[in-house]
């Protein structure tokens, strides 16, 4: 891979997976337009922790409290306060996700990376679905009413995200929107209860590249790759983040209309 193609395919990760646009429909549908070879191993290990770098430097105090109730919640203190268990909260609801992947991510990515029409058809379909639930969402709830219940069902809900075109921010705010907690909160903590799955996804890619070492000529598209995900990431958190304060998604449900009709089409 040229470093052009990395710092491209780097960008559009950083973007993709903080905006509830889908990455792997881009990253999968963007490359075969260009005609681009697949990225393999080495750049997947890129990709993941660029976003990883990104998550991690915007959310490293909300990461830091969430370790430190942890902590405290299991040294006596109990689950008295929000804080206490929203720690809990993001890691139970992680699993469904967790164990739907392990499952079946192969056979999911296989069945859809090969059909660039269903790809398209579920990028139009949930965009439709999200401006349902930015529209009827009554948006009354902040973080500190999250439940067990409702982390549950959120995190059900990220088990959709293993689809290409359905996307795991996208997907998560949704569920929460219909839930009724307002879009702040929705994005907050759909980015919160991603990092648990970026970052296991991250340590399993950067385990299998260490069996496989990094190709010859690979390094530096590998380190380009990381910079622009990690860059274009943060910059997607802070843009979407500060977007939802003052007005809707539909800019998103707009845009995943539109690249789901254009790529159709030129599919």
């Amino acid at each position: 891979m040229g470093n052009l193609h990395a710092l491209i395919l780097g960008a559009l990760q950083g973007l993709t997976e903080v905006l509830p646009i889908s990455s792997s429909a881009h990253l999968i549908l963007i490359p075969k337009l260009l005609g681009w070879p697949e990225s393999g191993l080495t750049f997947d290990v890129a990709l993941h922790l660029g976003s990883l770098i990104a998550l991690g430097l915007y959310f490293w105090r909300d990461i830091f409290d969430m370790v430190y109730n942890f902590f405290g919640s299991i040294s006596g203190k109990g689950f008295h306060t929000a804080g206490n268990r929203l720690p809990w909260y993001i890691i139970l609801a992680t699993i469904p996700a967790a164990i739907v992947g392990k499952r079946f991510e192969a056979p999911i990515e296989e069945l859809f990376r090969h059909s660039p029409i269903i790809i398209c058809s579920v990028l139009i379909g949930f965009g439709l679905l999200l401006a349902f639930a930015d529209t009827t969402g009554a948006k009354r709830w902040k973080l500190d009413r999250m439940t067990l219940k409702t982390a549950l069902l959120i995190g059900l809900a990220q088990c959709l995200a293993l689809i290409p075109g359905v996307s795991r921010s996208g997907i998560t705010i949704t569920a929460a929107l219909l839930i009724g907690y307002n879009r702040e909160t929705a994005a907050r903590f759909s980015f919160l209860l991603s990092l648990p799955i970026v970052f296991g996804a991250a340590v399993l890619k950067v385990g299998h590249l260490l069996k496989t070492g990094i190709p010859a000529g690979e390094t530096t598209p590998l380190l380009i790759g990381i910079a622009s995900s990690a860059v274009f990431g943060y910059l997607s958190v802070v843009f979407l983040l500060k977007l939802v304060q003052r007005y809707s998604l539909y800019p998103f449900v707009w845009y995943r209309l539109a690249a789901g009709v254009v790529f159709l089409f030129l599919v």
